[in-house]
This record gives structure tokens, sequence and C-alpha cells, in this order.
């Protein structure tokens, strides 16, 4: 008896003794890694330069800047939720370095710039320091420097998420223009609250069971584990202590848009681009919030130059009147009833309920005491209101709190955070000073696999967005909250119970899926290829987004050449007459009705650019001139081939690249958005927002469209005023394009839904495609009224 007792002793203290290394010492540290490409090759680069020219002098633009393509938003597994969905539970592949997004960006996409931005808030020591090595390393095996291939930036993402609308902020990337040590942040700079706590800490809490559960793929989640060890290891900052005088082993947090500033630009005295993007995500961002808050003075909105119009999480831009919730003066939150192409997510769940409660036979009061408790406790817990549903299956919710009239919108749209918001809004402290948001606009992928630059083919879903869940309802069951009875009533909630609850799951996870897209692309017009000539053209902001497609896209304001006006007799009134009646059904009546001086055949002068500020008083004239991008060839160019080891090429870009044919898309339409910003707090938002001011439909033309236009108003209405313009080409597939792919009745109700699920219940196959007019939007030109 004795023997076995001790045999029992030895194998209880092995089997301790496994677990505990399992637990707390297995694991293998991830790298950065180095690139494998070569090169991108010069003829490959000029030919593509030499195209762009063609197309530029065949719309007449003389003496253009490049236009070039790039990803100012890319996360590698070097972020939390990046590696988190990387794993096998998540029919992730594993590991997505550094050096991947390198040789992606370079041969897969061909692109001509892109930032790592990699979350601030798992950032360690060594994470930073390696990957500013590996982005040295992607930029020394770019040519000449003068005029390389491609320019790689150092970046990080400062990721800001509150509880209430006071204190939420969002997300913001960082870019740096040099790549040396004195040039950049000697630590990424994290945000504190909410997602540090995720970020570093609950999402983390990846319990090694997972590994024993699926043993035979068992190190993917050992080193995830170790991931989250070295990130817990490394300790906070002290408090107060300006940043250029905090040693570099430590963990730095900013609170606030206004302490990353001063950290950035006062004490470390640095010049970055700090780009604010998911701005209208209502995934993450509490029901209420707006944007006027970080117009105030001492949240420095003038450091703020850039902004992400649209990612892979879908399109930010667009203002709507209508609000998941309402918020009176004291702060108490009430669902309001749907609206004119909207159906709050609140107002749904008391549908749910009201639907439960009959089925259980209870009489019409009971139910309908119900329905509006369920809408009242599902608005109080904002993005978390669907816990107070239990049991549901998401397409029971239908479309509800979606816009249903937005291009490509994200999932759960807040209009108060919005890009049109935020233009239009001011902040009159100072009423002869007024604050107000001066964005240049980008957009980029927003890409969790190291993959920049993921638009350019509407192809395998699974890895050109961010698509990606349980790989079997078992594993579905494992990482959520287990499956309740679906009650005829719902739970009264408060934030207080759900504080536990682990951060993706406090989201519409399963309904987020259908929201996935494959990115965008932010575009410069540049007067190099090289760092600096890219650098330069963000701070002057002259830059724009496009959905995916590389899109050209000039927007001037310009002061055209006048000649007098020739005399006109009574035929020519008479021919005039007729010419307008014939003329009727243009669409473009506002440019008709606004129509500019006869002008010669000199070139109109240019008098700015996109994304300039200039003082005016008398009325614009603006010229907008776009080719639409070339259609793609199935595969991959022989020079990206060639250009790394077959297995890493197989890996990393699947059978698809950027592999433009010769021929183009033609645009359909531009459209012209003009926004007054408020020169009285009391003006109502949704009045000083025209979208469209004009839209010019275009003639089908390879070769492009151009178009002028002037605003009479603007000198009488004697007011500052911007305007931007948007290219809308030929209607394509995009991946996700109709979001949850409703079936709609005869009053435009949706009836019906089919969601396109990031997990097991969708194929991998099914790409979820939609046609959409993909579109680049400009940076706005800003006129400052002077009378």
């Amino acid at each position: 008896m004795r023997y076995v007792l001790i045999a029992f002793a030895i194998l209880v203290v092995a089997i301790s003794g496994g677990y505990y290394y399992l637990a707390n010492v297995a694991g293998d540290v991830m790298h950065a890694g180095e690139p494998q490409a070569t090169v991108r090759p010069a003829d490959v680069v000029q030919a593509r330069q030499d195209a762009q020219a063609d197309a530029a002098a065949a719309v007449d633009v003389t003496e253009p800047k490049q236009i070039l393509f790039g990803d100012l938003h890319v996360h590698t597994t070097f972020s939390t939720d990046a590696f988190l969905w990387a794993l096998p539970m998540n029919s992730g592949p594993g590991a997505h370095p550094v050096a991947d997004a390198c040789d992606f960006a370079r041969h897969c996409s061909a692109l001509d710039f892109w930032s790592i931005t990699d979350h601030a808030e798992a950032s360690t020591p060594r994470r930073w320091k390696e990957a500013k090595e590996t982005i040295r390393q992607c930029n020394a095996v770019s040519g000449d420097p003068a005029n390389p291939d491609m320019v790689s930036f150092i970046g990080f993402e400062w990721t800001q998420v509150g509880q209430t609308p006071a204190e939420h902020y969002g997300h913001k990337n960082v870019i740096f223009r040099g790549l040396n040590d004195d040039e950049v942040s000697p630590r990424a700079i994290a945000a504190g609250g909410v997602a540090t706590d995720a970020l570093r800490n609950s999402v983390g809490n990846l319990p090694v069971a997972t590994a024993l559960v699926d043993w035979e793929n068992r190190q993917p989640y050992l080193n995830f584990r170790q991931f989250m060890r070295e990130v817990r290891a490394v300790p906070e900052c002290p408090a107060g202590v300006p940043s250029n005088e905090l040693d570099t082993q430590c963990y730095e947090a900013a609170d606030t848009p206004e302490d990353l500033a001063r950290k950035l630009f006062d004490e470390l005295a640095l010049d970055p681009v700090i780009i604010p993007h998911g701005t209208s995500w209502g995934f993450y961002t509490p029901t209420g919030t707006t944007l006027d808050k970080q117009l105030t003075a001492r949240m420095r909105p003038e450091n703020q130059e850039l902004i992400e119009v649209m990612s892979g999480h879908g399109n930010s831009e667009e203002y709507r009147p209508w609000r998941s919730a309402t918020l009176d003066g004291e702060g108490n939150i009430t669902c309001p009833a749907p609206s004119y192409n909207y159906l709050p997510t609140c107002w749904r769940a008391g549908e749910i309920i009201r639907a439960r409660c009959e089925e259980a036979g209870e009489d019409e009061t009971t139910c309908t005491t119900r329905a509006e408790e369920a809408r009242h406790n599902f608005a109080q817990l904002s993005i978390a209101g669907h816990l107070t549903i239990t049991g549901e299956d998401p397409s029971e919710y239908l479309d509800a709190g979606q816009c249903r009239d937005c291009f490509l919108p994200p999932f759960n749209h807040r209009p108060g955070t919005s890009v049109q918001y935020g233009l239009a809004v001011s902040n009159l402290d100072d009423p002869d000073n007024p604050k107000r948001f001066n964005w240049g606009f980008i957009a980029s992928s927003d890409t969790h696999r190291a993959r920049p630059g993921t638009g350019y083919k509407a192809v395998d879903r699974e890895y050109q967005s961010d698509a990606r869940g349980p790989r079997s309802k078992v594993w579905a069951d494992r990482q959520n909250l287990k499956k309740q009875e679906a009650l005829p009533y719902s739970k009264p909630l408060t934030r207080e119970d759900i504080a536990d609850v682990p951060g993706f799951q406090l989201t519409e996870f399963e309904r987020q899926g259908s929201f996935w897209t494959a990115g965008g692309l932010a575009a410069v017009h540049s007067e190099g290829r090289d760092r600096d000539a890219i650098f330069d053209a963000f701070k002057r902001k002259e830059t724009y987004g496009t959905s995916g497609p590389r899109i050209l896209l000039w927007f001037d304001m310009i002061d055209p050449v006048e000649v007098p006006a020739p005399e006109v007799t009574e035929d020519a009134e008479a021919e005039t007459v007729d010419a307008e009646t014939a003329g009727a059904e243009e669409t473009d009546a506002a440019a008709e009705d606004t129509a500019a001086p006869m002008l010669s055949d000199a070139e109109p002068v240019v008098v700015a650019s996109m994304g300039a500020t200039v003082e005016r008083s008398k009325s614009p004239t603006f010229r907008v001139k776009a080719v639409g991008a070339f259609k793609q060839k199935p595969g991959c160019p022989d020079s990206a081939e060639a250009s790394m080891p077959q297995d890493r090429f197989d890996s990393l870009c699947r059978g698809e690249c950027y592999n433009p044919t010769d021929t183009r898309h033609v645009i359909d339409r531009i459209e012209i958005i003009r926004i007054r910003p408020q020169i009285d707090g009391t003006e109502d938002v949704a009045e000083l927002i025209d979208d469209a001011f004009i839209t010019h439909q275009c003639e089908p033309d390879e070769a492009g469209c151009t178009f002028t236009f002037t605003d009479p108003e603007y000198e009488t209405l004697g007011r500052d005023t911007l305007y931007y313009a948007r290219a809308v080409q030929e209607k394509t597939p995009a991946i996700n394009g109709a979001n949850l792919r409703c079936e709609f009745d005869a009053d435009g109700n949706c009836i019906k839904v089919n969601p396109c699920y990031a997990d097991y219940r969708t194929d991998a196959d099914d790409a979820c495609t939609a046609d959409v007019g993909h579109r680049a939007w400009s940076s706005p030109i800003y006129l400052t009224h002077r009378g």
C-alpha cells in the first residue's frame, strides 16, 4: 500500500508540475521577423508611374504630382486581438509577424507606402524595439532611397474606449516621419481605461485548459499565454513624470487626446501625424457619444490632421439625424421609436420580447409592458444591450441599428461621431476664433492579418477581411457565455452586473461579422516617392481615401480665365431656350443653376488643392477629375511570384495579388458635398450638411470624368464653408457589400436576414459579395470667408 501511495504522490506531483509548466512557463516568444522579399523591379514601378501619367494626361492634368497608394492602419500578431483571432480555435493559421506585413505590402498588394500600427496596449520594450528594426529592414530592401519601390513607416495605435459618452475618445493611429530612435517615441504610448484592461488583462485570460482540449494544436495557445505574460510583466511608468524623462522599460499610457498630444509634441518634441479612425463604429462606441468634447482647445484638435474615412470595419463618413438611444440633459437614456430608414436595436429588442410573451400565452397588456421594459433595459447598457435578451438568435434583430442607406457602413453606425458631423460642429467658446476639425481624408485596411492594402480583389474573405470566429459550435460554446433559455422577458442588468464579462462578449460580435470588408486605401499627391515627400503630403493634407480600388482623383479650387460673353441676338435667345428645354432631364441641375462665366481655352489657375485652407470672399470655382481603377486579372504577376521563396509566397499572397489589366473601370458619377460649419451652437447639424450638394453624372468613358462647378451662395451667405468630392465608380463586387443581406418587403422594411457570419456558420469559400459603387473621397478644401 505504501508503494501505491508513493506512486500516487509522484503522479500528483508530476501532473501538478506539468500543469504549472504549461500555465506559467511553456510557450515560445514571438518575434517580428525579417523580410524575405526582394525589391520590386524598377521597370514594374516605372510602368505603373507611366500608366498613371497617361491617365492624368487623358483628363488634361498638367504637371501632376505622383499619386501614391498606401495603408496606414496595419496590425500583426504583436496586437492582442490579432493574435487571439489567429489561434486554431478561431480557424486561424498562426502568427502574422511584422515581416509578413512588409513582404505582403511590397509584392501581394504592391503598395507605395504603409505603416505598422499595432496596439500600444500590447506593446513591450522588446516588441517595440523589434518592430522598429523590422521596419528599418523593410526599408533597407526598397532600392534607391530617393526613389524607393515602397516606403515603410513606424507607428502605433492608441486604442481608447470609454464606458460612457463623457469618457470615450476613440482610437487614433500615430505615424512618425523618421526611422531613427530619436525620431520616434521611445515607447508605444497606450490608452488608459477599458482598452488597456482588455488588451493587457481580461482578453488574455485564455485558460491553459484550452491547450489541453486541443492538444494537437497546443503550441499557439501556449505561445499566446507567453505573449500575455510578457505584456503583464512590464511595469507601469510612474505618474507625473514627463515622457522624455521616463525609462524605456516601462508601460506608458495617456488617458485623453490632450495627454497623448502633450507627450508626443511637447515632452518628446516630435511631430507625428495623428489619425482618428473608426469614429462611428457602434461595435465599441457608447450610445450618445459625439465628437464635440474633442473640439475644446485643451484637446488640441489641430494635432489630429488626418482622419480615416473608411477601413475594413466600414465607412464612417455619413451623418444621419437618427440615434440608437436618446439622452436628456440629466443623462437619462431612452429608446427612440423607429424612424425613416432606421430601426433602433433597443426597439427591436422590445418586439422580440413581445413575440415571446405572446407565444407564452400572456395577455396583451402584460406583453406591451414587457416590450417597454425590454426597450428600456437594452438602452441602458449601450453596446452590451444584447445581454438583456437571453437565448436570442442574431437574425432575430433583423437589420436593427444599421444605416440602410449608407455606403458600406460600420456596424451600429453612430452618426454623432461621423466624419461629416465632426466637420459641421464648432466649439464657440471663443466666438472670434472657433475651434473646428480641419481634417485631410484617408482610408486604410485596419487588417489584423498583417496584410496591408487588402482591397484589390473581392476574394478570400477570411484573409482579405477580418472575418474570423469559432471554428465550430463546440468552440463557440467554449469561448462565449453559454446560450441561455429564451425568456419571455428581458433581464434588467446594470454596468456592475456585467463588469466581469470579457471584452468581446460585451459586443454583438456575431452580427459584426457581416460588416467586415476588405478595407480601403490612403492616397497622396506627392512630389516624389521618397519618405519625406510622402510625409509632407500627409502634413499638407493633400490626401484622399478610396474604398479599396486605386481610383485616381484630383480636386482643385481654380480661378478660370474669363472671356467676354458674346452679344446675344434674338436668334441666339431662341436657341438658348431650346437648349434649356432639351436638357430638362439633366441630373446635374445644380450645376446648370450655378453655371460659371464663359471660360477661355487657357488653363485656369489652380488656387488650392485638396486639403488646403483658403481665405475667400467671392464665390469659388472648383474642378474635379477622376479616373477609374484598373480592372484586375486573376492570380499574381510573375515579378511578385519571383520575389520570395515559393512556400512563403503561397502562404502570404494565397494565389491572388494586385494584378492590373490595361483597361479601367468607368466613373459613374461625381458627388460634391458642401458643409457649412456652425456659427451658432444651436444650429441643426443636419441643415448644415449638403450631401450631395451637386451630383454630376459622368459619361461612360474609360478615360475618366471631369467636372467644374461654382457655388454662388458662398458669397451671399457670408460664412465659412468646406467642399469635398466623391468619385463613384461603376458597380463591382465587394466583400460584405450587402452586410446582413436583408430581404425587404414592399414598404422597404427588412423582414429576413442572411448574415455573413465570421465563423463556422458561413462557408469559408463564400466571399459574401454584393455589387457596390466603390468610391474615392477627396480631402476637403476649407474656405474661410472674409467679407
